[in-house]
């Protein structure tokens, strides 16, 4: 078994579902096992510095092996799983030499993972594919990332006649729930540079997210009894609905792609006298961006002034920012992680990341952060799955863009 997949296998083992509901980092104690875990590894391959913070972080450092001035490199990866599914008791299963049909991943539910719902896995053809037993998410996004990175690391500390400037390894509590760099200690880390391991398939490399905002849209309604309620109950569910009904139907995610923004509805709970909704807000354009905020703005005051003021009541908060304005100006990150992947076969796919990763938040933090592939799909659900073979590339992907970082002028 290969250093990655074993690394995998242990990882996926840890529940690390965060939760949304939490105001404190980590969201879940639980999150600190796999931390722990991570960092007694770490030690036991002799990598240097390593902690385990109070919030949950942890940090690495694999020593240079050049005296030659090489930038400090980082890699990051985030330890948690989306609270949207489960990720207790992960069974995963490996399909050897996947044949191209169907695959079957619950005998007793007769659940089915077929390609033409999922065209991505004809790609991989005659390779090893993970997915789960349909009960859980697999947790690729992003233990993926983290194992591919700690195979890297026991790669280089077991060959110390490779050369190689310092390497710095961190990885995140929380990043699905938008927190995994609130404390993240960009100036601790010590990196120039760094690149985050959370993309999805094979040859995905990014430096375009959108920019995000969460909204909570709390309607106040009153509660008469039906029977008497004529010209007196305002039933707050209704109004909810009115006001969700206001926005543009086609900027919804099952609508776009690509650069297309959207809004989405995320929850909604309430009764006639009290509703809550909440969304999140996404664009890669920030002007749209902040059209799509204004617009809610708009139908709050619209709302209120058809009912009555404080009846809608609309709370945004950004949560990141499109990290290409502070990419650009460090495009030889792109244009090593371009030169590495055509090296080892791979063909770059150069995207806009619809969502966003760590490394956005850190980009705006002085740490300029592109995000690279794992090689997993279908994240956040019971239909996810990760090619073995792309595990492993991603690994010598890691090995190679040292190698010319090393290289380079």
């Amino acid at each position: 078994m290969s250093a990655v997949l074993n690394n995998f296998l242990k990882y996926i083992s840890f529940d690390t579902q965060s939760r949304e509901d939490m105001e404190a980092v980590p969201s879940t104690e639980k999150q600190r096992l796999l931390a722990r875990e991570l960092a007694a590894q770490l030690q036991a391959m002799k990598a240097e510095n390593v902690m385990v913070d109070e919030h949950c972080y942890v940090y690495a450092t694999i020593p240079a092996t050049t005296e030659k001035a090489v930038p400090v490199l980082g890699f990051i990866a985030h330890m948690d799983t989306a609270p949207a599914y489960s990720g207790e008791g992960v069974k995963p299963q490996i399909v050897e030499n996947y044949d191209g049909g169907d695959i079957l991943m619950n005998k007793d539910t007769g659940l089915v993972m077929k390609p033409q719902d999922f065209p991505d896995l004809l790609k991989y053809k005659g390779q090893d594919i993970i997915t789960t037993d349909g009960t859980t998410l697999l947790g690729a996004d992003d233990k993926a990332g983290v194992a591919e990175i700690m195979a890297m690391a026991e790669h280089l500390l077991a060959h110390p006649e490779i050369p190689h400037g310092t390497i710095r390894i961190g990885f995140t509590p929380d990043e699905e729930v938008g927190r995994g760099a609130d404390f993240f200690d960009v100036k601790c880390f010590g990196a120039d540079v760094a690149y985050t391991v959370d993309g999805g398939g094979l040859g995905e490399l990014e430096y375009e997210n959108f920019n995000a905002a969460s909204a909570r849209v709390l309607v106040h309604g009153s509660s008469i009894h039906p029977g008497s309620s004529k010209g007196r109950m305002k039933n707050a569910l209704l109004m909810a609905m009115e006001f969700h009904n206001m926005l543009p139907a086609a900027e919804n995610p099952m609508y776009t792609e690509g650069y297309e923004g959207f809004y989405h509805l995320d929850s909604m709970r309430g009764t006639v006298e009290e509703a809550r909704m909440d969304y999140i807000i996404r664009d890669h354009s920030k002007e749209k961006f902040e059209e799509k905020k204004a617009f809610m703005e708009r139908v709050t005051e619209y709302l209120n002034s058809r009912y009555h003021a404080g009846t809608v009541e609309l709370l945004l908060k950004d949560s990141y920012y499109n990290m290409k304005e502070k990419i650009q100006p460090h495009m030889y990150l792109i244009d090593v992680a371009k030169a590495s992947m055509e090296e080892i076969g791979i063909e770059p796919k150069v995207t806009p990341i619809r969502g966003g990763t760590d490394g956005a938040r850190l980009s705006y933090e002085g740490l300029p952060c592109p995000n690279l592939c794992t090689g997993g799909y279908n994240y956040h659900g019971k239909f996810e799955f990760i090619p073995v073979q792309s595990m492993e590339k991603v690994v010598e992907l890691l090995l190679k863009i040292i190698e010319k970082f090393t290289e380079r002028e």
